[in-house]
């Protein structure tokens, strides 16, 4: 199962996505390529706006993002990534699990 946790005070400072979502097997997993592509996309837009707004870390099953500078842009960006893959989670909850931690 794919495990979204989506660290947030008033705003979001981080988000981890991690695992695989065993769907399919690799090469034909649509659960795991929906999250790779909404997640990467959104990472690579982001750094094309701001470089200086995130840092992440991409490894195998496992993508970290820290948001260190907020703004309009930048926050809709984020809210659209999330939007998409709750979207993604009402259709395969056995796949894909999102929690939000509020501090």
């Amino acid at each position: 199962m794919i495990k979204v946790l989506i660290n947030e005070t008033d705003k979001i400072n981080s988000i981890e996505i991690k695992g695989h979502s065993n769907y399919a097997s690799h090469g034909s997993d649509i659960v795991c390529a929906s999250v790779s592509s909404i997640s990467i996309t959104t990472v690579n837009a982001i750094i094309r706006i701001d470089s200086d707004s995130i840092n992440y870390k991409d490894e195998d099953g496992y993508l970290l993002i820290n948001i260190s500078k907020h703004s309009d842009t930048i926050d809709k960006l984020i809210d659209n990534m999330i939007n998409l893959l709750e979207e993604l989670e009402k259709q395969y909850n056995k796949h894909i699990e999102i929690r939000r931690c509020h501090k």
